[in-house]
């Protein structure tokens, strides 16, 4: 996991991606598509077309960080917006990446007694 620090916000990139970009091509779209600094510290993810494929900017102060991560099973759950960004909480992403519903996880039952 990425070691997020506190004070960092997440952007989704909405609608779909070219999954060809690498780190140069995603900032210039943050920076051009969201009026946003790409070395702000802030992570910024995009989608490709097919919802399997996410990839993840960060600057951490010391360099430019590109993730990626693709999905065996199902897609990333993703807003339907064409265009724009969407920020969410660090542990949204945290739902996101393991391929869960972010926008409405649900609690997994609890036993109410030991025996």
């Amino acid at each position: 996991m990425i070691p997020v620090p506190s004070g960092v916000r997440v952007w989704l990139a909405t609608g779909h991606t070219d999954m060809r970009k690498g780190w140069a091509s995603l900032a210039l779209l943050v920076q051009e598509r969201f009026a946003q600094d790409p070395h702000s510290g802030h992570l910024f993810l995009f989608r490709g077309r097919r919802g399997d494929l996410v990839k993840i900017i960060w600057y951490d102060g010391q360099g430019s960080c590109l993730f990626m991560k693709k999905l065996e099973r199902g897609r990333f759950i993703w807003p339907t917006s064409a265009d724009g960004a969407v920020s969410i909480s660090v542990g949204q992403m945290g739902y996101l990446l393991e391929g869960i519903d972010w926008r409405n996880p649900q609690k997994t039952w609890r036993p109410e007694a030991a025996g």
